[in-house]
């Protein structure tokens, strides 16, 4: 008798991070070309090492006018507007305004916890093992697993989910 084979899947916040830089990249310029900022200050910085993202100009209404012009190209780039998150907004020498984001990339053991518990609220036949900074899911029957993610992206989560190693 033949044995049924396990499949599994892996759920991470992994970011590809030159997507990132490319959709800033495109935001600079796109702002630079604009002419509501035309001799303002406008400017992105992206810090790897704390994994932080600023956005400084003018005022309030320019830098969410970045940040919009930002999503857009994360969003073309397939990068999840999931990996911001918003830390704290301040005024900056200058009269300037300044944003400052963390990139989430990571999935926190609390949503871990979260993701695990919704998991076992659908009644499959799959487990769910926490393997540090990603989940493992894996069952005989693909359909489960296939549900399993259908649910997932459903849910209003801080980590932007990724799906990978389907196996």
């Amino acid at each position: 008798m033949a044995k049924s084979k396990e499949h599994s899947f892996d759920i991470s916040a992994k970011l590809d991070m030159s997507e990132m830089k490319n959709a800033l990249i495109q935001a600079q310029k796109e702002v630079d070309n604009r002419y509501d900022f035309k001799g303002d200050t406008k400017d992105y910085d992206l810090n790897m090492g704390s994994k932080t993202l600023t956005l400084l100009s003018g005022s309030d209404y320019k830098v969410d006018a970045m940040k919009d012009i930002l999503i857009s190209k994360m969003n073309k780039r397939g990068v999840s507007i999931n990996s911001l998150e918003e830390l704290k907004s301040e005024d900056a020498s200058g009269n300037k305004r300044k944003f400052t984001y963390k990139i989430v990339d990571t999935i926190e053991a609390d949503e871990a916890r979260t993701i695990q518990k919704e998991i076992k609220a659908l009644k499959l036949k799959v487990t769910a093992v926490n393997q540090g900074d990603e989940i493992r899911v894996s069952g005989k029957n693909l359909d489960d697993l296939q549900k399993v993610m259908a649910h997932l992206k459903s849910l209003e989560l801080k980590a932007p989910l990724v799906f990978d190693n389907f196996r």
